[in-house]
């Protein structure tokens, strides 16, 4: 055996599997059809020259809180978070913002007649991060380590964000959980939504909600970074047609998604394997905007300048009815939408006294509509006269973003639609392993899913040397 791996794909997932894999002793190859790498997690001039904006990603609970990302030396190759003074701000209709502070007893004590419902809530995956994200970026055990935490939080994830809300009294409170919801993109009223509520609300106490100096490729450049020292090596604009061109590598594994996987499959795959891929399913996706600016954001809320992110939608109900919209393959009226402020934090983004942003709202699955004007109206409702700021914008379709990086199929951020189902079958019962002994997938479309944490590529890594070694020995 030549000890030789590959990757395809060098977004947060495939480096995360190279770096196992590195790890372990092979030597390894990733190919990413890009001409940089990343994924979506790039940062680029999308607007005027001097305006760094990263074009998918941006903020990263779980990048800090993932149990693989943070194992790593990545303060060696350059990678250095920022946090801004509050994690979150979600403004509302009165001119005040209601906030998400890093310090769990700060938010406890802002919240007021809630306080103690939210802590209660939040506290023992908060305090406990380390054990629960073990648990939780993973695939679903039946016999978890931690029994008495999963226990705990079984009896929330699997009900609806309206019921768990249901336990606080303030308006505020409901609001602000209803936009940690929103992160499913489930419609509220259904199951599992409340456990994205959960999973962005307790990193955010424990670990905060940081953002990489000098943008999302800080991250990447600190990832391929580490992985050179291991022997590992990174091709860009290296395009991967078919499997049958990787036959001299004893691993490959596959950071696509399914749709991806089929198209390079060919005769490598079984022909019943790529039937079940063609039955996975896409969630909603993103209409996204960049933007230069010439002055911060003029919030009626002051607050809302603490926080590197901003939740805009307002009530509970009004962000229910978007999503709600969007589940049904229409267009909201008054999108949720959600925002980024890095420059405030981070001087490396914009010329000196200017500034990015960028903001997405969810939208059907491979939606045509230009719903360019209902996002910045939401943005006006909170902060009037932000058009007035724009000195450039970059709007990006959900054909646009699946244009820049294909495993955004239909702008599908999260790598597949996340009900139940795709929850405990993600792609198929098989997980990471595909028809083929020596062929993984290892992309957002395997557990847990979306969000840039890595685990789905490590997960997948584990188990290709674990296969791989038994195979060997035997």
């Amino acid at each position: 055996m030549s000890r030789k791996a590959c990757v395809i794909g060098a977004g947060p997932n495939g480096l995360a599997a190279a770096i196992v894999l590195a790890q372990a002793g092979l030597q390894v190859d990733v190919l990413e059809a890009e001409s940089m790498p990343g994924g979506a997690v790039r940062t680029l001039e999308l607007t005027l020259p001097g305006f760094r904006h990263d074009f998918g990603s941006a903020v990263y609970p779980l990048g800090a809180g993932s149990p693989f990302f943070s194992s790593l030396p990545l303060i060696n190759h350059g990678l250095e978070w920022i946090y801004s003074p509050a994690c979150l701000a979600h403004p509302l209709d009165d001119g005040t913002a209601v906030m998400l502070e890093r310090d769990l007893d700060k938010t406890r004590d802002s919240l007021g007649i809630d306080g103690p419902a939210w802590d209660q809530l939040m506290r023992p995956f908060a305090e406990h991060w380390a054990e629960f994200a073990s648990e939780v970026l993973r695939p679903v055990s039946f016999i978890p380590r931690h029994p008495w935490l999963m226990a705990r939080f079984g009896m929330i994830a699997f009900r609806s964000a309206r019921a768990v809300a249901s336990r606080f009294r303030s308006e505020r409170t409901r609001a602000l959980f209803a936009g940690l919801a929103a992160h499913s993109f489930l419609s509220l009223d259904e199951p599992l939504s409340a456990a994205f509520a959960i999973l962005m609300a307790a990193p955010a106490h424990a670990v905060g909600w940081p953002i990489p100096r000098g943008g999302a490729q800080s991250l990447t450049n600190a990832l391929c970074g580490y992985l050179s020292t291991l022997g590992g090596k990174v091709k860009t604009s290296a395009p991967v047609q078919s499997l049958a061109a990787l036959a001299n590598y004893d691993l490959t594994l596959c950071d696509l998604t399914p749709r991806q996987l089929i198209k390079i499959g060919g005769q490598r795959l079984s022909d019943s394997y790529k039937q079940q891929l063609k039955k996975y399913r896409y969630g909603a996706g993103v209409f996204k905007v960049d933007y230069a600016l010439n002055a911060p954001i003029p919030w009626k809320a002051p607050d809302c300048l603490r926080a590197a992110t901003v939740h805009l939608g307002g009530t509970f109900d009004d962000i229910a009815a978007s999503e709600k919209a969007v589940r049904r393959g229409e267009n909201a009226d008054r999108p949720f939408v959600l925002l980024a402020q890095p420059s405030l934090f981070d001087s490396t983004r914009a010329p000196v006294g200017q500034h990015t942003a960028w903001a997405y709202c969810h939208v059907p699955n491979g939606s045509k509509v230009n719903v360019l004007e209902k996002l910045e109206n939401q943005i006006e409702r909170f902060a009037p006269g932000f058009r007035d700021c724009v000195l450039a914008r970059r709007v990006f379709s959900t054909a646009d973003l699946e244009h820049m990086d294909a495993n955004l199929v239909g702008g599908d951020i999260g790598g597949g639609a996340m009900d139940i189902r795709q929850f405990l079958f993600r792609p198929t019962s098989r997980h990471y392993a595909t028809s083929t002994r020596d062929i993984y997938i290892c992309s957002a479309s395997t557990p847990p899913g979306g969000g840039v944490h890595g685990m789905c590529g490590y997960h997948a890594a584990k188990m290709a040397l674990s296969r791989w070694d038994r195979q060997n020995s035997s």
